[in-house]
């Protein structure tokens, strides 16, 4: 299924991933096809055990398919090697976890600059302040994580996969582990980004509130795309949860 608001930042072409068991293999994605044009919010929802982590883990290189393609922009995933992989993870894909991720002996803003120091380049610094200025941050940047509450954690992870403006950014049950204030100010910050910026944001959840914040919301059913809703209202996500539920 295509987003036909333009160019596709990404995109999954006949994408099948299976898992090999004792008991014989689990299809985790079958088949799947999809395409996220640049500049919008897509959600992924479904089901426990649906599949959708394992494609938006591999959309963002952090597994690979059995068979299929994955692009981000023009270049595809599927045949790079695992050093070029990293290095294009790096600076093209942004990720936010949704327990942090955060190395808990550096500050906050050692912690964002990361990607940028394993890397050995200087970060723009223009984008640095811009998105500790966004995600109000410049009072904590000299404080570990341990010393900072779970939104304020959160921010900076956001802060980390934004900071090398990446061409997209996947965010995998980032409201998760946040109480409903602290998780509806994260969401206003990818809804920011995707705005103020145009940055292309995929994100996985669980939560209809949560996925209403997105241009569009895509359903995995099993390991296949099921549905799909544009503009969608937190109503018309519970409709579909509903739908799927029975």
């Amino acid at each position: 299924m295509q987003d036909s608001h333009g160019p596709p930042a990404a995109r999954i072409i006949d994408g099948t991933k299976l898992y090999e068991t004792a008991a014989g293999s689990i299809v985790a994605l079958d088949h799947v096809n999809l395409q996220f044009a640049a500049g919008r919010f897509t959600a992924i929802m479904g089901p426990s055990g649906s599949g959708k982590s394992t494609l938006m883990h591999c959309m963002a290189g952090l597994d690979r398919l059995t068979s299929g393609h994955v692009y981000i922009g023009g270049t595809e995933l599927t045949v790079q090697s695992d050093r070029d992989l990293t290095a294009l993870r790096r600076t093209q894909i942004g990720f936010v976890f949704q327990s942090f991720n955060l190395l808990p002996a550096l500050t906050a803003q050692e912690n964002i600059l990361l990607p940028h120091t394993i890397a050995g380049v200087r970060p723009n610094p223009d984008a640095f302040r811009e998105v500790v200025e966004v995600l109000a941050l410049a009072g904590r940047l000299h404080h570990r994580p341990a010393e900072l509450s779970g939104g304020q954690q959160q921010r900076v992870a956001v802060a980390r996969a934004l900071i090398a403006q990446p061409e997209i950014v996947f965010c995998d049950e980032p409201t998760g582990n946040l109480d409903t204030a602290t998780g509806t100010e994260i969401l206003g910050f990818l809804r920011h980004a995707v705005d103020s910026r145009g940055q292309t944001t995929v994100m996985v959840t669980h939560d209809s509130a949560a996925a209403a914040w997105a241009d569009r919301v895509v359903f995995i059913v099993d390991g296949q795309v099921h549905h799909e809703i544009h503009q969608p209202t937190a109503a018309d996500v519970h409709d579909v949860i509903q739908e799927l539920g029975r």
